[in-house]
């Protein structure tokens, strides 16, 4: 008798290691063969312009170590149903397998393509998304999904979240990578990220284990300031599968076991990661959060449409120098700092009174690791109509966040180079600097850098009006 063909459909899951689905068609006893789909479906969100970019050198990556072991990677496109009919039909494939999707279209094309598959006569299993735990398994004790952050994470952190899968054993004959165009779907912007960054699984426990020997004890504090290398970087890899959460988490614990002392630092990293299981949470059990507010009196919001001010703020020419410094920084690397992510979307959504989802969709297409639940989460957080989000009467201060993080102005030299000679105590605020400041710095307000967009003051109090109609 024949030995079974399965198929492993991969989405957010690029790497070998601690993949369920693909571990999953290797111990149906057969060949193997892996599928990516750039799905055009309804419903399925495409990868921004940037991720498009990383996508495919992640796919390159990810074909050569496959074709190592023996197994191909079939790269297509089109609707995922059409597209696995036609490889399991050239294929001659019986079962196939794929880890869980948690966004609203996507569970649901996954659960019509499994339904129909099973009525053609195929094996088809499921399997542990890219989590810490999944959605339906954390609940508070009336059995409701968590609105609020610090009791999920106090029961996420008590729950026995699953290890790692162990590395396969995978051996088969090697085989060449099939070819494609590496720049099919990426736009011709995306090419200045070339050389940026390192893509891959390689890469990403390479980054792991970096931050974890080199960072870790100063990220608590350290994550905070934009002009300091302590964070991770792990975000991107995390998006697309490169490294799984449960990877991660464990080898925190590890690092944490061998060094009682970095506890502190490792629990607060942990907590990070437990806020982008929180994200999917959201994702798994609202509307679409790209679209939909989480708080219902949101919907009433009235937002200003002004797309020649949005354009400023998209090119980071504000005047505000730390919300131009991470605006250009994402426009320039496809990332931005944390702390300054919040800070670039309190000042449109709040300053500039323009609706969060056009920042959301700016962010999409221009990060590295735009993420489905994370993005749109993050976004409806800082704007206040999101779970457990920042009250609306919190709005940043962009110019005092500057001189409390970026005090000697590190961060806003590097990426707002017109401004590398003012002084210390004026680079965060150069309009309110004195003219002969200005002078000696060779700045000038309105032709070497702009003058500021808003008043901090007058749109802080505009936006307090404008939510308390609400």
């Amino acid at each position: 008798m024949d030995r079974p063909t399965s198929l492993a459909w991969l989405r957010n899951d690029l790497r070998l290691s601690d993949n369920p689905a693909l571990l999953a068609a290797r111990a149906d006893g057969g060949r193997v063969i892996a599928l990516y789909v750039h799905e055009t479906d309804e419903g399925v969100r495409a990868p921004g312009g940037a991720a498009r970019w990383w996508l495919n050198k992640s796919l390159e990556a990810l074909g050569k170590a496959l074709g190592q072991k023996g197994i191909p990677l079939l790269v297509r496109s089109g609707e995922a149903a059409a597209v696995l009919d036609k490889v399991i039909a050239e294929e001659g494939v019986q079962a196939v397998h794929w880890n869980r999707r948690y966004a609203p279209g996507e569970r649901e094309l996954d659960q019509g393509i499994k339904t129909d598959l099973r009525r053609r006569g195929l094996s088809v299993a499921s399997h542990v998304g890219n989590v810490l735990a999944e959605p339906w398994t954390i609940a508070t004790g009336q059995g409701r999904p968590y609105s609020v952050f610090s009791p999920f994470w106090k029961t996420l952190r008590d729950c026995r979240i699953d290890p790692p899968l162990p590395a396969s054993d995978m051996v088969g004959e090697a085989i060449e990578a099939e070819s494609y165009d590496s720049d099919y779907r990426a736009p011709k912007w995306s090419r200045k990220l070339e050389g940026q960054w390192q893509i891959g699984e390689s890469a990403a426990q390479s980054s792991l284990h970096d931050f974890l020997d080199e960072r870790l004890e100063g990220y608590p504090e350290g994550r905070d300031f934009p002009g300091r290398d302590v964070t991770s970087h792990l975000s991107p890899h995390l998006r697309f599968g490169e490294i799984s959460a449960r990877q991660v988490w464990y080898a925190t614990l590890a690092r944490m076991e061998a060094e009682p002392e970095v506890k502190p630092a490792a629990e607060k990293f942990l907590s990070e990661l437990a806020w982008r299981d929180f994200s999917y949470h959201q994702l798994y059990h609202r509307q679409d959060i790209a679209t939909v507010p989480m708080q219902e009196k949101y919907g009433g919001m009235r937002w200003h449409s002004d797309g020649k001010a949005e354009a400023v703020w998209q090119k980071g020419q504000t005047g505000i120098p730390i919300i131009d410094a991470g605006m250009r920084e994402l426009w320039q690397t496809g990332y931005m700092h944390n702390r300054v992510r919040m800070l670039v979307a309190s000042f449109l959504t709040k300053n500039m009174l323009i609706d969060w989802r056009n920042g959301e969709r700016w962010f999409w297409d221009c990060l590295v690791d735009g993420d489905v639940a994370n993005n749109p989460a993050s976004w409806q957080w800082v704007a206040g109509c999101g779970l457990d989000a920042a009250p609306y009467f919190r709005i940043f201060n962009p110019v005092t966040q500057g001189e409390r993080f970026d005090e000697a102005g590190d961060y806003v030299r590097k990426w707002v180079p017109e401004l590398k000679d003012m002084p210390d105590k004026w680079v965060h605020d150069p309009a309110s600097a004195p003219d002969f400041v200005l002078r000696e710095a060779g700045v000038s307000i309105g032709t070497t850098y702009p003058r500021p967009l808003v008043d901090l003051k007058a749109s802080r109090q505009r936006a307090l009006d404008r939510q308390a109609e609400l």
